[in-house]
């Protein structure tokens, strides 16, 4: 239980040479979040180019009920860094996380914030620019492009159904804070923390909302580069930060279905093949554990024992189905038990 002195939502907000921006930010704030049980926690994250004097000028103003906090940091961090060092600071049960070039509408956040609080079951809402009916400007294809790639990949790789991993309004139960451990100091926060409550069970909701998209004179930060970093982040998430029975799973997992491969094609295809199903046994070493994995195996290698040629590979796919059906069967009925890291 939160104590009394505790506010009920801290807003916390990145700002990196936003001057532009930042009175019209804070109106906005003021027009939908003006209460004493709100804190907003601005992270200035080495700013040059006046916004911390702007944001010392709207502190002394006090024409605003919710608690405001400034945080100076003297060199630029990145984005994830100034993240982190804001919720650290946080009380809310409720954590919002906004950002401050005002791409993302205010409004919609209150809308989020209304609805969490009025359902209690629901403990993580992400923004998505790509459900909503609202209004739209963006004409960067390739950053859309990129975004929507990767939360098809993070979908693929995490069993989810995202539409916008890559959003940066999200509202976040203090239960769901208190279980991540974020590390990822850039743009690939987001990814970072989107994994973070996947692995920690907890369901995202996703909430539509208006995007209006700044240009690169306008002081847009992220790049084609962050883009494509976004991959490597996907991939770290997904198969290196895991424990270690999950990495021997994927290791284990990668070498069999490499064999289940070998069945297909020959020359060239067969090596495209066996490098396919590698890639696809990482995958599925990542949702069954090493005796789970085994069962799909030995299925694998009795239907490879059948046929000739061709009747061998309709063997092996028939098999490869069954010992996933019976996998599944026991990793349910294992799940709860002493052996469920393993099985």
């Amino acid at each position: 239980m939160l104590q009394e002195n505790k506010k009920t939502l801290s807003i916390v907000i990145p700002v990196f040479n936003e001057s532009n921006f930042l009175c019209k930010l804070f109106d906005d704030i003021k027009n939908h979040f003006n209460k004493e049980n709100i804190e907003v926690i601005i992270v200035d994250d080495g700013s040059t180019d006046g916004s911390t004097e702007i944001l010392n000028d709207l502190k002394k103003k006090q024409d605003y009920k919710f608690l405001f906090e400034i945080i100076k940091l003297e060199s630029n961090s990145g984005k994830g860094n100034a993240i982190q060092i804001g919720i650290q600071k946080t009380e809310g049960e409720y954590v919002l996380l906004q950002d401050a070039d005002l791409e993302l509408d205010i409004k919609d956040a209150k809308e989020m914030f209304d609805m969490i609080i009025s359902n209690k079951d629901i403990k993580c809402i992400f923004g998505s620019r790509y459900l909503s009916g609202k209004l739209k400007k963006n004409n960067y294809f390739f950053n859309n492009l990129i975004g929507k790639l990767n939360s098809l990949i993070f979908n693929i790789f995490f069993s989810q159904s995202l539409s916008d991993v890559h959003c940066g309004l999200k509202i976040l139960h203090r239960n769901v804070i208190e279980r991540i451990r974020l590390s990822v100091n850039d743009f690939g926060i987001e990814i970072d923390l989107a994994s973070q409550i996947v692995r920690n069970n907890f369901f995202i909701y996703e909430f539509g909302v208006s995007y209006f998209f700044r240009s690169k004179a306008q002081g847009k930060k992220i790049t084609w580069v962050d883009g494509l970093k976004s991959f490597y982040y996907l991939i770290k998430v997904r198969f290196f930060d895991n424990s270690t029975s999950t990495n021997l799973s994927i290791l284990f997992s990668s070498i069999y279905m490499a064999f289940v491969g070998s069945h297909f094609g020959m020359g060239l295809g067969n090596t495209l093949f066996i490098f396919t199903f590698f890639i696809l046994g990482s995958v599925l070493g990542i949702h069954f554990k090493i005796f789970s994995s085994s069962i799909i195996f030995f299925f694998i290698f009795i239907g490879s024992l059948f046929g000739k040629g061709n009747g061998t590979t309709f063997s092996v796919i028939i098999f490869f189905f069954l010992g996933l059906f019976i996998a599944r069967k026991s990793k349910k009925y294992f799940l709860n038990s002493n052996f469920n890291h393993y099985l």
